[in-house]
Order: C-alpha cells, then sequence, then structure tokens
C-alpha cells in the first residue's frame, strides 16, 4: 500500500482466500484492506496516538440517516457527554478532495452537528471548526487534541 502523509504505526494484516485484511482496533475485527481502509486505519491511529483521543470515543463506520437516506460515516469522534466533537471523511489516496468531498461531509453533519470535520484522502488533509452561535465555519491548521470536557 502506498505511503501517507500520517505516521507510521504497528498494523497487522491476514490473508484469506487472496484477500487481505487489515486488524481495526476500534471495531475489534479485521476488515478488507481497500485503499479508503488504508486511510481509514492511518486516520485512527493518528486520532488515538498523536491526538490521545481514548478508543472509547471512537466510532468507525456506523450508519446515519440523513433525509430519509441511509448514509455510513467513515470516522466519528464523541465528546464524554454523546455529542459529537469530530467527524472524518476518508477518501482513497488517488481521489482528489474536492467540493464534493466537502459537500458530504457538510450534509453528514447537518445530522450530527459536530463540532469539528476532516477531510483526508491520506495525502492532504483539512481541518474545520463549526461555529454554530455565529453560523459559520473557519479552516484550521489541526486538530485539537483530546482533553476532557
Amino acid at each position: 500500500m502506498q505511503d501517507l502523509n500520517f505516521s507510521k504505526f504497528e498494523y497487522r494484516f491476514k490473508s484469506n482466500e487472496n484477500k487481505v485484511s487489515i486488524f481495526d482496533v476500534i471495531r475489534k475485527k479485521f476488515v478488507l484492506l481497500q485503499p479508503e481502509e488504508w486511510v481509514r486505519q492511518h486516520c485512527v491511529h493518528f486520532l488515538l496516538t498523536e491526538k490521545k483521543y481514548p478508543p472509547s470515543l471512537i466510532n468507525v463506520e456506523k450508519m446515519l440517516k440523513i433525509n430519509g437516506l441511509t448514509k455510513r460515516y467513515d470516522i466519528v469522534v464523541f465528546n464524554t457527554d454523546g455529542s459529537y466533537r469530530l467527524i472524518v471523511e476518508c477518501k482513497a489516496p488517488h481521489i482528489k478532495i474536492d467540493q464534493s468531498s466537502f459537500d458530504q461531509i457538510a450534509r453528514y453533519n447537518l445530522a450530527l452537528n459536530s463540532e469539528y470535520l476532516m477531510v483526508t484522502n491520506g495525502l492532504d488533509h483539512y481541518y474545520c471548526q463549526i461555529d454554530y452561535k455565529a453560523g459559520s465555519y473557519s479552516f484550521i491548521k489541526d486538530l485539537p487534541a483530546y482533553t476532557k470536557a
């Protein structure tokens, strides 16, 4: 797999019937290794090791309903009160991050009301902070590390 713009981490692979899987420490199971999954696993480890988010506050690939449609988010991080702190949209490294990527995560955020958004293809990372009182958002250089609320 391609080197990404994340720190390296200790990953576990498993091969079965010519298909390679990678162990997901959040879901606690092996998942099929696709380019987007490679990015997702790097991002999970970034949140755990560099940003110090507890695994108990991270959720990976769950369904949500938006305007009656079933969607699936890549990663969310919760606050200790159960509210959404961060939504992450992961793309495969060959996918260019464009307006449609931001539109997708913005649609998810209509339902989740997260404080932070992150879009990454493993090579480029974009971070955004939402100010609900002002009705605005701003791009930020980096995500804040975990702090107990």
